[in-house]
């Protein structure tokens, strides 16, 4: 008896809270005021685009704000016409795809938010669509950096030999730093010894400063030797063109030209370790050496101009700069195949801009050599020095 008269408490309590709960929410409604939706989209005046962009800028203005004039950038847009064309969408009518590729180009070459200036007049939010065009750009980069065929390789070298008297270079290879947001987590990787955390971007450049292939994803704390090794070019060096030459009674292979802190091999020569021992003909090819290797930072020097988003740390997350960095060169040889020119006014803005995040110096590489990089390099010194003026260094 005790049990049941509970249970029936019990069940006239709950059945008294379920009533009071009803009675509650059948008057809410009434008491919530409904307000209608003033409009589904608002309309935004196109008029910047279509009347001031497309029809009276001219190509200096084309050039300052595209980094390109108009003739070239109808040839980009038919490019990534399967890239970044628009789909249809129900909501409201979609960015052209003039518009969109205009977007990136304009945020890597001022490295502003989006927002900031009305070069597509507000109609759209600049920085999520800028991010979400620049991860489909980023899809044709294999089209526009590729390494060249056997073909491409002697033509570059016979360049080379016209323009710096050494044979059989097919390239130069450096590298450089490019800033990034780092994460908190993790921050120490990215600092590179000047102190300021970045990218290393490694790049193969050809002598009329085009990437034939890049390497943007170690951090800035790696050695230049440990980018080299983790880089394609290094895993795939059994499929570079060679196409050997006989000089001084040796075969020579194609080769690239790269700085003290790369090791030296058959493929890669670097000038010799600064010394007073050094001979005449070394000093000499030495000289050589570095001159030829200047196209590689004259062509960092023209990237960095074009698109100055990759002098500042911009607001890209730091796992999509690598993305940034590799859209960046790509555009690059798009505009050096254009003939596209470098204002010299870029040039002196970049130049003001990397002197506030200086370039870290050179970390020689100091173990064993190779010995075909030895024999090769030798050859190349006696072959110089017989054939060529000897050369000293101005410092």
């Amino acid at each position: 008896m005790v049990i049941s008269r509970g249970r029936q408490e019990r069940c006239m309590l709950l059945e008294g809270y379920n009533n009071s709960m009803s009675s509650i929410l059948h008057f809410v409604p009434s008491l919530l005021t409904r307000t209608s939706r003033s409009c589904w989209m608002r309309v935004r005046s196109t008029d910047w685009w279509e009347r001031v962009v497309m029809k009276e800028f001219s190509d200096t203005e084309w050039k300052d704000n595209f980094r390109m004039t108009r003739r070239s950038f109808e040839n980009l847009c038919g490019l990534m016409e399967g890239v970044l064309s628009p789909q249809e969408v129900t909501v409201c009518a979609p960015i052209p795809l003039q518009m969109r590729t205009a977007i990136v180009l304009y945020k890597l070459a001022s490295c502003v938010p989006c927002r900031c200036k009305p070069v597509w007049n507000a109609q759209i939010n600049g920085e999520k669509v800028c991010l979400l065009l620049l991860q489909r750009v980023s899809s044709v980069i294999h089209k526009l950096i590729k390494e060249p065929t056997m073909e491409e390789a002697c033509a570059t070298a016979r360049r080379f030999q016209q323009k710096f008297s050494m044979p059989q270079i097919m390239g130069a290879l450096d590298g450089t730093h490019i800033p990034v947001l780092p994460p908190s987590d993790g921050y120490k990787d990215y600092v590179n010894r000047k102190g300021w955390p970045s990218f290393v971007l490694q790049a193969w450049v050809d002598d009329v400063y085009r990437f034939w292939n890049i390497n943007c994803n170690m951090p800035g704390c790696a050695h230049d030797v440990n980018v080299l090794r983790q880089s394609t070019l290094f895993s795939q060096t059994h499929l570079l063109p060679k196409e050997p030459q006989d000089i001084n009674c040796t075969s020579v292979r194609l080769f690239l030209l790269g700085h003290p802190a790369y090791p030296l091999m058959d493929w890669l020569i670097k000038g010799y370790t600064c010394s007073p021992r050094l001979t005449t003909e070394q000093e000499s090819f030495n000289v050589y050496q570095s001159s030829a290797r200047t196209t590689v930072e004259i062509a960092f020097g023209r990237l960095k101009s074009r698109w100055r988003v990759l002098l500042k740390r911009s607001d890209f997350h730091f796992t999509f700069t690598p993305h940034v960095i590799a859209t960046c060169c790509a555009l690059h040889n798009f505009c050096e195949g254009e003939k596209e020119t470098v204002n010299p006014a870029w040039s002196e803005k970049a130049a003001g801009l990397e002197r506030d995040l200086p370039q870290p110096g050179l970390r020689s590489y100091n173990k064993t050599e190779c010995s075909g990089g030895q024999e090769t390099r030798r050859t190349l010194t006696e072959y110089m020095g017989a054939n060529f003026p000897l050369r000293r260094a101005l410092f």
